[in-house]
């Protein structure tokens, strides 16, 4: 548990201090949000499925909100994942893995200090969401800052597969657009989900992030979420798989040398 802590604190320290990283993973999603959720603007009349009521929820620029803290979750899970990558190069992976420190250990302070980043970009989205005049009630933040965490968690344990089998920065974000990216895009982030066409409507169901995303939706909406659960459940899922691939990994890499 203390080298979790101190691996942890270490991957916090590190990304904060690295300027760039901290705008890039930032400001980005702001800047997304104002240009196309500004650009948009009225011109598209967001809906919302409660019970067996569909209600207004507003224009792109509110329907375009909930995407933006899921695309600042996965900004934070691209840029500390890549962290894996930069620590093989240095030397300072190998070793950790030849110290007495659990694979479980190195991968949770990953994890653990991917989600924290990302539920610290949220509060941040939140309250500038508030200073723009949205609202939300109590519990519709506690179960988005929930959702985010079990969201930040499984893609950064996603990130880290990826991260794991590569060996050069340059290579993984290329891999991150090409999975990550999709993902975000069909996941119901940046158009509805209800979408008539045949491969929108099964890559959407075949995309874990599309529950989470659905789920994050309807708990900042003024109405109850009616899938918070099964999206909750899941991101843990995804999160799950991925753990155990990626300390199988671990465990075959230390194996091999």
């Amino acid at each position: 548990m203390r080298s979790t802590w101190v691996l942890f604190k270490r991957e916090i320290i590190r990304f904060l201090r690295q300027k760039s990283r901290v705008i890039g993973a930032v400001v980005t999603p702001i800047v997304f949000w104002f240009l196309v959720g500004g650009g948009l603007g009225r011109s598209f009349q967001a809906s919302i499925q409660t019970g067996t009521e569909v209600v207004n929820s507003g224009g792109y620029f509110e329907f375009f909100f909930p995407g933006i803290l899921a695309l600042s979750v996965l900004f934070t899970a691209i840029f500390s994942t890549i962290s894996v990558i930069e620590d093989r190069n240095e030397g300072f992976l190998q070793g950790v893995l030849v110290s007495p420190v659990s694979r479980w250990s190195i991968f949770l302070s990953k994890i653990l200090s991917g989600a924290v980043l990302g539920l610290m970009q949220g509060l941040v989205l939140i309250a500038i969401a508030l200073v723009t005049g949205f609202s939300f009630e109590f519990y519709s933040i506690v179960q988005a800052f929930a959702l985010l965490f079990i969201m930040g968690a499984a893609l950064t344990a996603l990130g880290f597969v990826f991260a794991w089998k590569l060996d050069s920065v340059q290579g993984y974000h290329s891999i991150m657009n090409v999975v990550l990216m999709p993902m975000w895009i069909l996941s119901g982030a940046v158009f509805p989900a209800q979408n008539e066409n045949f491969f929108f409507k099964w890559a959407t169901t075949l995309n874990p992030l599309s529950y989470g995303m659905r789920a994050l939706r309807e708990s900042l909406s003024p109405y109850p979420s009616q899938h918070f659960f099964q999206g909750s459940f899941v991101m843990f899922l995804l999160f799950v798989a991925c753990a155990f691939v990626a300390v199988n990994m671990m465990n075959q890499s230390s194996k091999s040398r």
